[in-house]
C-alpha cells in the first residue's frame, strides 16, 4: 500500500532529537558486529570504505529525523550513506534496479518482500548479516523473509488507531458506540467542524472492514480472496453508516488529516507518523487503542518497517558493506529507536525494548492496537488487490454504489488481474 505517497507532504516541520550515544560498530561478517548504545567507535580494520546509497519515502517531519540520523552514523563510521528521499519510490526502484541504477537499500513496510523478491529487485543475504533474527519480535522476523531468505531487517511496526482532540473531548471514549456518540455531538460541519477526520482507503479503514471476520486477501485460505465475503461488506456498512457521517466530504488522506491537524476535528484514527505534525501544530491529543465493539474488533493491517537488501548488494563489495553496516547499526541502535518512538511514535520491534517503560504513552497505545491487527499479506498477489478496493471505498463513501456492489466489482477487477 502506498500511504507514504499520500503522506509525504503532510507532516509538520519536526526538530530532530540529538542523537548522541548511537555509536557505530563495524561489520566483522562473524556474528560480532551488532551494535547497540553501548557499542564502540568505528574502526578502519575491515578493509576500504564504501559509500551506500539508501532510498525512501518520508513525511516531512519524519525525514528531518533520518537525515539526522544518516549524519550521524556517517560521522562515525568509516562508511558512508547517501540518502535520498524518493516521491515514487515503487516506481523509481521498479525501473532503477533492473537497470542497474537502484539503491544498495531502501526502506519500506514489509509488504513490498514476495513482488520485490520475485522480480529480483532484492537479495538474500542471510549469509552475510551479523545481527541475529532471535533479536527482533517474531512478527517482526517472519516480515523480513520471503521463501526462507532474508531480504532485509526490520526497525518498527506501525498501524493506525484512534486519535482525541483534547480541547474538544474531556475524556476517550471506552467503546465505540460511545465513540459515535461523541463525534455525533461535536460534529458542525455547516461550521467547519466534525466529529472525525479519517482517510477512506483500503489501509486505514482495514480495522473495520475486518472487524466481523472479512479479510481482503489471505495466501493460505481456502479462498483467497475475501473482500466481497459478507463478513468483509459487513466492516464496510458499519464504517458507512457509523462513521462516514461525520468526515469531511473528500475521502483523501490529505483533507482529512489536515481537518484534524488544524484543530477541527474530535477525532481522527491515523498513524504515528502523523504525530509529529500534531506537535508542530500546538494540537493537544490523546492515542488511545481501539474502544470495544459490541459485536466485533477493529483488525486494523500492520506493517513492518524494513531496511531491504537491494540487488546491488549481491555484488559484496565497499558499497555493499557500507549498506550492511547502516542497516544493522540502525535496526539494533537502541538509543536511536527509542528517539523514533518519542519523536514520531514507532513501535520498537527490538525484544529488548519491546514493553520497556521508557516507551511513551502514545507508542503503548499503537501497540496495543498493532495487537489486534493483521499483518499485511506480502504475497505478491497483494500488490493487485489494493488498487480495486481503493475504488471500491471511494465508490462506496461517495454513494455511488452500495457496500456489496463496490466490492464485488472490486473482487471482479482483482480475479482479471490475477489472471
Amino acid at each position: 500500500m502506498d500511504r507514504r505517497t499520500l503522506i509525504k507532504h503532510i507532516g509538520g516541520v519536526g526538530a530532530a532529537a540529538a542523537l548522541a550515544g548511537c555509536s557505530v560498530q563495524e561489520d566483522t561478517g562473524d556474528g560480532s558486529g551488532s551494535s547497540d548504545g553501548e557499542s564502540g567507535g568505528s574502526t578502519d580494520s575491515q578493509g576500504p570504505a564504501g559509500t551506500a546509497t539508501a532510498w525512501y519515502s518520508l513525511s516531512e517531519s519524519e525525514l528531518a529525523v533520518r537525515e539526522e540520523v544518516l549524519s550521524t552514523f556517517n560521522e562515525q563510521s568509516q562508511h558512508t550513506i547517501d540518502g535520498a528521499d524518493i516521491s515514487d519510490l515503487k516506481k523509481k526502484t521498479s525501473s532503477a534496479i533492473p537497470a542497474g541504477e537502484g539503491p544498495q537499500i531502501f526502506d519500506w513496510a514489509h509488504d513490498w518482500a514476495g513482488n520485490s523478491y520475485e522480480q529480483g529487485f532484492v537479495v538474500d543475504q542471510s549469509d552475510e548479516v551479523s545481527v541475529s533474527l532471535d533479536t527482533f519480535t517474531e512478527t517482526a522476523q517472519s516480515a523480513v523473509q520471503y521463501e526462507g531468505n532474508l531480504v532485509g531487517l526490520p526497525y518498527g511496526a506501525e498501524t493506525v488507531t484512534p486519535i482525541a482532540n483534547t480541547d474538544i473531548v474531556d475524556s476517550v471514549p471506552e467503546s465505540v458506540d460511545e465513540m459515535v456518540s461523541m463525534m455525533e455531538e461535536h460534529h458542525d460541519p455547516d461550521n467547519g467542524q466534525y466529529g472525525l477526520a479519517y482517510p477512506f482507503d483500503p489501509y486505514f479503514t482495514s480495522a473495520w472492514l475486518q472487524a466481523f471476520g472479512g479479510y481482503y486477501f489471505d495466501p493460505s485460505a481456502e479462498e483467497p480472496l475475501g473482500i466481497n465475503s459478507e463478513e468483509t461488506v459487513r466492516g464496510l456498512q458499519f464504517a458507512l453508516d457509523n462513521l462516514a457521517p461525520y468526515m469531511p466530504n473528500d475521502p483523501n488522506y490529505e483533507p482529512q488529516a489536515a481537518a484534524f491537524a488544524e484543530g477541527n476535528a474530535a477525532f481522527t484514527i491515523n498513524g504515528p507518523w502523523s504525530l509529529s505534525g500534531l506537535n508542530s501544530n500546538d494540537i493537544s491529543y490523546e492515542v488511545f487503542s481501539f474502544p470495544e465493539m459490541s459485536d466485533g474488533t477493529p483488525s486494523p493491517y500492520t506493517g513492518i518497517s524494513v531496511w531491504y537488501f537491494a540487488k546491488p548488494m549481491a555484488d559484496g563489495g565497499a558499497a555493499a558493506k557500507a549498506g550492511r553496516q547502516f542497516t544493522e547499526w540502525f535496526v539494533t541502535n537502541e538509543d536511536h529507536l527509542l528517539n523514533l518512538a518519542n519523536e514520531q511514535g514507532a513501535i520498537p520491534v527490538l525484544s529488548s525494548l519491546v514493553g520497556s517503560s521508557d516507551l511513551p504513552a502514545e507508542v503503548q497505545a499503537y501497540s496495543e492496537s498493532a495487537g489486534q491487527g493483521v499483518p499485511m499479506p506480502s504475497d505478491p498477489r497483494m500488490g493487485d488487490v489494493w488498487g480495486p478496493v481503493e475504488n471500491a471505498l471511494v465508490s462506496a463513501f461517495n454513494g455511488d454504489a452500495t457496500a456489496q456492489k463496490a466490492l464485488d466489482k472490486a473482487a471482479e477487477q482483482i480475479r482479471s488481474n490475477w489472471e
